[in-house]
């Protein structure tokens, strides 16, 4: 199951990241939304995030089924674990708000929000910090999962690409934020 769960999680990885870069085009006016290609590849890859979330949660309840059988916890000396599993929680809560948020169609546009003031843009821009957060302390274990041997090199370079995706995302929140409220 771990195997599987890695294959989907890059999977779900190279999926979001053609989400993120159309849909930072889409924000910044560069790009029309409504695009049927687009939306597929967005719902296979929210139908991904569902299976990764159910691995997750039954990883998670099997941990604490053996806290619980051992009568330890070691909380303090699992803190990588808890936090990469209350990242992926509160990843869900933020895609689920992001799905809600740019839920919302326009006239003839293609996509368009009805509101989108404060409470959305930090709520899109938490959702890219959470998202950091839950990759970067998930990537080494995805690595090993993987097989992979000796990933140094590979996790810089990566790191770096995917930084500069995600702050052109955060970035392109921002621009939607200052597009529609200041028009």
């Amino acid at each position: 199951m771990r195997k599987f769960n890695a294959v989907l999680s890059i999977s779900i990885l190279v999926l979001f990241l053609i989400h993120m870069i159309a849909g930072s085009f889409q924000l910044s006016g560069l790009m029309q939304g409504g695009n049927a290609l687009l939306s597929a590849v967005t719902f296979i890859m929210v139908a991904g995030i569902v299976v990764h979330m159910v691995i997750g949660i039954k990883l998670t309840i099997d941990t604490l089924k053996a806290q619980k059988k051992a009568g330890v916890s070691y909380f303090r000396e699992n803190a990588l674990f808890w936090t990469r599993r209350i990242s992926g929680f509160a990843l869900m809560l933020f895609i689920a708000a992001h799905i809600v948020i740019f839920s919302g169609k326009g006239e003839g546009s293609g996509f368009r929000l009805n509101l989108f003031d404060v409470p959305q843009l930090l709520c899109s821009v938490l959702m890219v910090a959470s998202l950091i957060l839950h990759i970067v302390t998930n990537i080494r274990p995805l690595m090993i999962a993987l097989g992979a041997r000796s990933f140094g090199k590979f996790l810089a370079d990566a790191g770096i690409v995917l930084s500069v995706v995600l702050l052109a995302a955060a970035a392109a929140f921002v621009v939607y934020f200052i597009r529609w409220s200041f028009p």
